[in-house]
């Protein structure tokens, strides 16, 4: 599938947020896979997935277009089933101490829990090898589904701000609302061997 070279493995198993590692070297190209996905760097061969799950309203209700080539960079990850290969959607996990964190997936596998499985990886692989010191994430007050993946990848409501978008999309009025989990946070989570339920 156009892999690139892979330094290490991440392998997380979320029953209980815990993760097994095999690790070589950290790099932006790792590969990350989960029971049920794995996520790899973005690549040019992906184009033509990207442009289907960005043409599609419902997907892009809460976000403004952007150019497809703007998400190959080493902070774009693809995820596919690991059973069928299919490509289910992107991961986004940009910065070096401070992270942000972002999904889209293909309307066919909302509500089937790949979004909260994937960001725990993302998450559990940044504050075990990447030297993340907090995550956050950001979406419109109005985006109750993200939010619910927010929370149940862990991070906590900080705050709720208004932006002047000069071309406001419907529920803009509402505002904006910001994320965050801090490593500390993270590890004590670990530590209860407490997740939040559900399914997003």
């Amino acid at each position: 599938m156009g892999f690139l070279v892979v330094t290490a493995v991440l392998v997380v198993s979320f029953g209980r947020l815990g993760a097994r590692l095999r690790l070589a070297q950290v790099r932006h190209d790792l590969l990350v896979e989960t029971e049920r996905l794995t996520l790899r760097p973005l690549a040019e061969s992906d184009v033509d997935s990207l442009r289907a799950l960005h043409a599609d309203p419902e997907v892009m209700r809460f976000l403004d277009p952007a150019p497809v080539e703007s998400y190959l960079g080493d902070c774009f990850y693809a995820a596919c089933e690991k059973d069928s290969g299919r490509f289910v959607g992107w991961f986004e996990f940009k910065g070096t101490d401070e992270v942000e964190l972002g999904y889209r997936l293909r309307r066919e596998f909302w509500g089937l829990g790949y979004a909260t499985e994937g960001g725990r990886a993302l998450i559990a692989r940044g504050f075990t090898t990447g030297g993340v010191r907090r995550v956050v994430a950001t979406t419109m007050f109005v985006n109750a589904g993200s939010r619910r993946v927010m929370e149940k990848c862990g991070l906590r409501h900080v705050r709720t701000f208004h932006v002047d978008f000069p071309d406001p999309l419907p529920g803009a009025e509402y505002g904006e609302v910001e994320y965050a989990l801090t490593k500390e946070e993270w590890q004590r989570v670990q530590g209860d061997g407490h997740v939040a339920d559900g399914i997003g």
